[in-house]
């Protein structure tokens, strides 16, 4: 690929992440609007909630296959495009039954859509032959903080859902479509029909398997942050209602913060000391959370768990692609993501329901110990993410950077 191709694919593959990070925001943080609007009740919503996450783990499953066919920009090209279409259809019906098919249809395109985002921000950071798969997710957080803000706006003003949706799928949808021209993908494998018989485009599982744990666990520590953030200010360290919003909020920002300048450690130390570092900081937190005797020291364990967490899940996605690439097989690459995708929806799925049953049946402060001992795990994988010391040597490396991977062909 040119330099030219690739700064247009890279930031036409940011304003991508950006875009989904809104259109995830807003629909999350306008959950109770949802609700109230077709009449959900309390009971039937985790049944909503659940669907979405599932649904999206089967299409990354099917966005594996569907590769071997078509390059994953054709994915994302397409699937973004629903994703923001899905949110409106959210907005706009009034039936029960319409709610469950827009949210039917913004799991399944989600799924895709993570997938195929993530295949292309490996391939680039191979081209490349230097870490920027975190700046990628710096977008994402940032477009969360977007989201939720403008989501707060329309609560504020009592906006209906359609009236401040359309106005934000007017603007990105235009924009994606527009921004998916420059998409660049990377090498690709041979055509199935050419491959010899009886072998498959992928990666064995049990090389993965590492991986998947620590985005498993990566993501039950997140969930419980979104979930349970504010009760547990509230609730078990006396806070006021106001108080409580602001530990997701911090631990957003201290997200994207250490997404920025996460690419730069990775370059400076290489994956693996990041990945031990952001682990420790990330336990931590969880360990300030629990023995915490306000709602201030709270809060800086949830700030904490921002900065620890947030280089986790890139690292993991570009260590999937490199191990991948060490099969022998760059269309590997592909397949590896994809199938790691569906632990960020496993993750996601256990979390809340875990912290929330051990907090009714001990309490919400050793709850809290639960994500603290999965996260930790992560020290015992951590060599998964690369050798050390490690830099690319490509082309496009700058001198005296070090970075994960041994050769130019990696992640």
């Amino acid at each position: 690929m040119t330099d030219a191709r690739l700064r247009h694919g890279r930031a036409s593959l940011a304003l991508s992440f950006f875009a989904q990070g809104v259109a995830f925001a807003l629909l999350v943080t306008r959950i109770p609007a949802i609700q109230d609007r077709y009449g959900i009740s309390d009971g039937l919503l985790p049944a909503f909630l659940a669907a979405v996450p599932v649904l999206a783990g089967v299409a990354s499953v099917v966005t594996e296959r569907l590769v071997r066919r078509v390059r994953p920009s054709v994915v994302l090209r397409w699937a973004q495009p629903v994703v923001l279409l899905a949110l409106l259809g959210v907005a706009a019906g009034d039936e029960i039954w319409q709610a469950a098919l827009a949210l039917g249809v913004f799991g399944l395109a989600v799924g895709a859509l993570d997938a195929s985002m993530n295949m292309l921000g490996v391939s680039l950071q191979r081209a490349y032959g230097r870490s920027i798969m975190l700046g990628f997710h710096a977008t994402y957080s940032l477009g969360g903080i977007a989201g939720a803000s403008l989501a707060w706006v329309g609560a504020h003003w009592h906006l209906s859902l359609l009236v401040w949706y359309l106005p934000v799928a007017a603007v990105l949808l235009p924009a994606a479509l527009i921004g998916s021209r420059w998409y660049a993908d990377g090498e690709r494998a041979a055509p199935v029909e050419a491959q010899d018989a009886g072998k498959r485009t992928g990666v064995a599982f049990t090389l993965l398997l590492p991986l998947c744990l620590v985005m498993t666990f990566a993501y039950i520590g997140d969930s419980t942050v979104s979930n349970w953030s504010a009760k547990y200010l509230q609730d078990v360290l006396g806070s006021s209602e106001e108080l409580a919003t602001v530990p997701y909020n911090a631990y957003m920002v201290t997200t994207l913060l250490g997404r920025a300048v996460g690419d730069l450690g990775v370059r400076r130390f290489g994956a693996v000391a990041v990945v031990r570092c952001g682990t420790v900081l990330a336990a931590a937190g969880f360990g300030v959370v629990a023995v915490a005797p306000g709602a201030w020291v709270g809060i800086l364990g949830f700030t904490m768990l921002g900065l620890g967490l947030c280089v986790i899940v890139p690292q993991t996605f570009a260590a999937a692609g490199r191990r991948a690439v060490e099969s022998g097989d760059p269309g590997a690459s592909d397949a590896a993501v994809a199938r790691l995708n569906v632990f960020n929806y496993v993750g996601f799925l256990v979390g809340s329901p875990l912290v929330g049953a051990l907090g009714d049946a001990w309490s919400y402060r050793w709850a809290m110990v639960v994500p603290m001992v999965l996260v930790l795990v992560t020290l015992r994988y951590a060599r998964s993410f690369g050798a050390e010391p490690a830099g690319y040597g490509g082309v496009h490396e700058r001198p005296r950077v070090v970075d994960v991977g041994r050769g130019g062909n990696e992640v």
